[in-house]
């Protein structure tokens, strides 16, 4: 039996996922990679501050592991899973 948290946990991170500039971001973090905001703001061609305010929401809601290296802070996926929801959503649109 499923427990009644897990589903609810489950829940805000699909939520807090579903939005294109967030579902971009697990993109880009795919495969185990490690990005800074830098490098996920010129790869997704939108402002530092739009990029910093997702990945505090995809931080916020268990998404997204951060780690400090000196002055940078480097985003990756807390569940490597959570990429295969959006090659599934993608895949899904092929029909």
């Amino acid at each position: 039996m499923v427990e009644i948290q897990k589903l609810e946990n489950a829940a805000e991170m699909l939520k807090a996922i579903a939005h294109p500039i967030r579902i971009s971001i697990v993109g880009k973090l795919e495969a185990g990679k490690k990005l800074c905001v830098t490098e996920i703001h010129k790869a997704l061609n939108i402002e530092q501050a739009v990029a910093s305010h997702h990945l505090s929401i995809l931080k916020n809601k268990g998404v997204l592991n951060v780690e400090r290296e000196g002055k940078h802070c480097y985003y990756s996926l807390k569940h490597e899973r959570l990429s295969q929801i959006i090659e599934c959503v993608n895949k899904c649109q092929d029909y």
